[in-house]
């Protein structure tokens, strides 16, 4: 059985996005969805039996480094490029106005 999406159910799923579209616009979502809807019926028709799910694309492993501190960049260092500073911060322009 094929499922179709009709205009109601893109103006549904606008209002629970919060977005607004023309007439225009909502025909060609409408198209869209129903693309969208027809190539997951054709997966559907697939047959998966004994095909494990896929968890991850490679089977590459993460190679992790131990998290252990160290200094790699001074204050000093950090500062030197730095457009405005003192002697140990950053300088910027104030952003929280207390009114």
């Amino acid at each position: 059985m094929e499922q179709k999406i009709d205009i109601k159910t893109v103006d549904e799923v606008a209002h629970l996005a919060r977005l607004e579209f023309t007439d225009d616009a909502k025909t060609e979502i409408l198209n869209d969805m129903n693309r969208m809807l027809s190539f997951i019926n054709k997966l559907n028709e697939m047959d998966t039996e004994g095909i494990e799910p896929l968890i991850y694309m490679t089977d590459e492993v993460n190679v992790m480094r131990e998290d252990e501190p160290k200094v790699t960049l001074t204050q000093k260092e950090a500062l030197k490029n730095a457009p405005k500073k003192d002697s140990d911060y950053f300088k910027v322009p104030k952003v929280i106005d207390n009114h």
